[in-house]
């Protein structure tokens, strides 16, 4: 009896990182300014001079114009992602929208991106905190290897600055505010599509998360949800940080590493380029230092771009591919951590 025909087995496919792309607002606030704006809305408490550079090691972030949305910094970004590859937006099977911040509660903002660039493809939010758009790589990444889409777009835009409490009643409230002063909004967009999986090809080659969500509170923006739906209360509608997350953010790296990403690490260092979510400046140095890698390797970018929030990844690895830092078949490792509390590690053959 004749055996069934069978299809053939398809060949194993890698999803490509093809372009990155970054658009930043060209309006830009120095720590200066901002401590002017806290005066100017007749705070009980203003940090002297130089306070916020000095905690931070922030000097200015930049801001969107005041009819800007979420949607119009990933669009930008996208289209400059789309230019670099060659590549129209009828070539696109998933548009991912991968931001902390959004246009709307409802529908998803990957639709209004998707409108404002012209695509008809399938679309989603991906919403992470800082790492919305590393989870958005690794849903990616699945979609290609598993044949269900062939080229995907992630598009990201924050607009984290409008967290800013400008009102501060006493020197407590100032810290517990503090990280709402050095976000900055910014545009991101990751192109990938379908390539061969070979031992030496370009692509996604691994993605590793882990999470406490004990630690949910440690950062919030409370205001919107079923919570705290329509209230305007400073602490709910401005970035506050609930706890030391400096510290937590450390302790969760360091265990990450010894439990999670033991066999990863090896290949982070190997890398050429590391990139990770970047807070402040010390926080950079500690992740740096943690990580036991030369400072060759990083590229700091929080002191003079601010925290970009789910943006911060792509920033640096479009500033490393722009400075020549990076060139085609480097290793480059993206570490992500966020509030909630997550971290991630992607590793990408370039």
């Amino acid at each position: 009896m004749p055996l069934p025909n069978r299809d053939p087995v398809p060949p194993p496919r890698r999803a490509r990182l093809v372009s990155t792309a970054v658009h930043l607002p060209p309006q830009y606030r120095t720590m200066e300014q901002a401590r002017a704006a806290i005066a100017a809305a007749k705070s009980p408490f203003v940090p002297p001079p130089g306070l916020l550079e000095d905690i931070t090691g922030v000097r200015g972030v930049h801001v969107k114009s005041g009819d800007e949305q979420a949607s119009d910094l990933a669009v930008a970004a996208a289209a400059k992602a789309l230019d670099m590859a060659g590549a129209g937006v009828g070539e696109l099977d998933l548009l991912l929208f991968a931001s902390s911040g959004q246009d709307l509660v409802e529908p998803a903002t990957a639709h209004i991106v998707a409108a404002k660039l012209g695509a008809f493809c399938p679309v989603f939010d991906v919403k992470n905190a800082c790492n919305s758009v590393l989870n958005a790589l690794e849903t990616a990444a699945a979609f290609i290897e598993t044949g269900r889409h062939r080229t995907v777009l992630i598009a990201c835009g924050e607009t984290a600055t409008l967290t800013a409490r400008w009102h501060v009643p006493d020197y407590e409230t100032f810290m517990r505010h503090l990280p709402g002063y050095t976000v900055s909004d910014a545009g991101a967009a990751l192109l990938l599509t379908a390539g061969p999986a070979g031992p030496d090809d370009p692509g996604v080659l691994h993605t590793v998360f882990a999470a406490d969500s004990s630690a949910w509170e440690a950062c919030t923006v409370a205001a919107g949800g079923s919570m705290h739906p329509r209230s305007t209360h400073d602490d709910h509608v401005c970035l506050r940080l609930n706890e030391d997350q400096l510290s937590e953010a450390g302790r969760h790296m360091a265990s990450f590493v010894v439990e999670y990403a033991t066999d990863e690490m090896a290949l982070v260092r190997r890398s050429a380029f590391v990139a990770v979510h970047q807070i402040s400046m010390p926080q950079f140095h500690e992740a740096r230092a943690l990580l036991g890698l030369p400072e060759s390797r990083f590229l700091a970018t929080v002191d003079r771009y601010g925290n970009a929030a789910s943006a911060s990844l792509p920033l640096q690895l479009a500033l490393a591919q722009q400075a020549d830092r990076v060139m085609p078949g480097d290793l480059v490792a993206l570490v992500g951590l966020a509030s909630g509390f997550s971290i991630g590690l992607a590793l990408i053959r370039l």
